[in-house]
């Protein structure tokens, strides 16, 4: 495996070991781009056989490379068939971001990475301030991917899960960059937004793309500005 940037404090096991029973990590990937599934992931670490590389390299998925995020995925999925390590993928479509909203798409996605898990853990750190909607307890954990070694492996799993769904979508519908961009708003997405339009993988409800159908002429200035994605977030 390739090594892990340094200069900061890595995930532990520190909020793992406060809590009893079996502890499930989960996050998310996908909240922001423009196009595409928003995509979580459950996790689950036997700490007593978690060893090796994987526990000096893994972080924060925002934190390490891509080549650093594929290691660290393949080396999880290596652990699930010895039993280190179980995994849950679960996703919402762009239809049911722009029928229900980000924010409750993304609690759905996590719903059903748990479930995908085929166990109900004791207690599920979730990364964030929201709490899903599970048959566990939760507890919530503000920038929880930068200290829960769970979660840290959570983000990585929803992150490259969903980045390799964009890739696979880039050469079904080229022109837009998914392969470079995976749905996120550059300029180059926003450009081929204008001249080839919206595809059914985008999401409508986001002010950029509502535009964008609309015809506004602004629609390069609101990519640049910041400003609130979707209505009612």
């Amino acid at each position: 495996m390739a090594q892990a940037p340094g200069g900061k404090g890595m995930p532990d096991f520190a909020i793992e070991r406060g809590c009893a029973g079996i502890v499930c990590g989960i996050d998310e990937a996908g909240r922001g781009p423009l196009a595409g599934p928003v995509v979580a992931a459950a996790v689950i670490i036997d700490r007593r056989r978690w060893r090796g590389e994987l526990r000096q390299v893994l972080d924060d998925s925002k934190a390490l490379s891509r080549e650093l995020r594929e290691s660290c995925y393949r080396a999880l999925f290596a652990c699930t068939r010895t039993g280190a390590v179980c995994i849950g993928v679960g996703a919402a479509s762009a239809r049911e971001i722009d029928r229900i909203n980000i924010l409750r798409a993304s609690l759905v996605a996590m719903a059903r990475a748990r479930a995908a898990l085929g166990v109900i853990p004791d207690i599920a750190l979730v990364d964030g301030n929201v709490a899903p909607p599970l048959p566990c307890p939760v507890k919530t954990v503000v920038g929880g991917d930068a200290l829960s070694f769970s979660i840290a492996a959570a983000s990585v799993v929803a992150k490259v899960t969903r980045d390799r769904i964009m890739r696979g979508l880039a050469a079904r519908y080229p022109g837009y960059g998914w392969e470079r961009n995976v749905g996120y708003a550059t300029a180059e997405h926003g450009a081929a937004i204008r001249r080839l339009g919206v595809t059914a993988h985008h999401r409508r409800s986001f002010a950029p793309v509502r535009l964008a159908i609309s015809g506004g002429s602004n629609f390069l200035a609101l990519l640049d500005s910041g400003a609130p994605t979707q209505a009612g977030d």
